[in-house]
């Protein structure tokens, strides 16, 4: 492993990165320098306690997309490769091959591979804040007038195929059977 990391600013200096709270800043710092030469940090929850952060610091670089996890515990940096770049006569290949076998790079950001319809093959931890609708509570288990004064049918939530088609368009990562049996568990939740 290299002994000089470097991080670039555009991804420490944007608005999505400083949106996060310091110590979710800092564990990404923390993890930036400790991962190995192809960004897969092997004990994340060890990090995590070295420096103070919190489980929740974690959760926040999953969902904002700045590390991806893996079932094994590791986790690795999205956007080592802009961040970083290592010669090859200093390179030491990383020893996480299964996971490094499960990630694309595209425009030298990791990805998880994807499936033809643009599921990743991995069902890991998602954010999917970023397609949550809020509901008033007025709003909620009752009829809605619509624009001509007459009352409109109650919402039908949208089957596990149509959230797939709207994620496709919107080229995001989000599982859509993880999302409806979200989205359920909370609707079933209030009731």
């Amino acid at each position: 492993m290299a002994n000089r990391r470097m991080f670039s600013r555009d991804i420490v200096c944007s608005d999505h990165f400083l949106d996060m709270p310091s110590s979710a800043q800092a564990l990404y710092f923390q993890y930036g320098l400790e991962a190995d030469d192809d960004g897969f940090v092997s004990a994340p929850k060890k990090i995590i306690r070295l420096t103070n952060a919190s489980e929740d610091d974690l959760k926040i670089l999953i969902a904002k997309g700045f590390i991806i996890p893996f079932d094994s515990g590791v986790v690795v940096i999205r956007d080592w490769k802009i961040n970083n770049y290592l010669r090859k006569d200093r390179y030491t290949p990383t020893r996480f091959k299964a996971e490094l076998e499960q990630l694309d790079t595209v425009d030298d950001r990791y990805q998880l591979h994807m499936t033809s319809n643009g599921i990743p093959i991995s069902n890991h931890m998602v954010g999917i804040t970023d397609t949550q609708v809020r509901l008033g509570k007025d709003s909620i288990g009752k009829d809605s007038i619509n624009n001509k004064g007459g009352k409109s049918s109650r919402f039908i939530p949208p089957t596990v195929e149509e959230v797939r088609e709207y994620c496709l368009e919107r080229g995001n990562n989000v599982d859509a059977q993880c999302f409806v049996d979200f989205y359920s568990s909370k609707v079933s939740d209030k009731y």
